[in-house]
């Protein structure tokens, strides 16, 4: 599915967004995350063994909410299925980091952590003003 203009525009921007996916016993789970647009898809960077990254190896669909933190009536949903990949993992998260902080992420340093790519392919999207 096609974003629309409007919804790229917000994606393009380094807002937070949160991220939704489906626990073992079917409550919602929400996290906040970094998210990069890569074309129609979202990317989002993860570490395995995370909540999320474990309930999207079981269960791929997860939704992205977005809103525009100048005018919150503004929003973009996404809703649509995941696949993951730890190639690029490293090289998304020091992207994210230079987008949202101007600097480089230092947080896997020192870390045994395995990054993941979690890419978002919409099956839906929703865009309220």
């Amino acid at each position: 599915m096609e974003l629309p203009p409007d919804a790229r525009a917000l994606l393009d921007r380094p807002v937070c967004a949160t991220l939704a996916t489906i626990n073992p016993d079917g409550q919602p789970q929400l996290s906040v995350v970094w998210v990069k647009r890569d074309g129609d898809d979202i990317l989002v960077s993860t570490v395995t063994g995370r909540q999320k990254y474990r309930n999207l190896l079981r269960d791929p669909r997860a939704t992205v909410l977005v809103f525009d933190p100048e005018d919150p009536d503004h929003y973009v949903e996404v809703r649509g299925h995941v696949s993951m990949t730890e190639e690029g993992g490293p090289e998304l998260i020091q992207e994210l980091g230079w987008r949202y902080n101007g600097e480089r992420f230092s947080g896997d340093e020192g870390t045994d952590r395995v990054r993941v790519v979690v890419r978002l392919t919409p099956d839906r999207v929703v865009v309220r003003h």
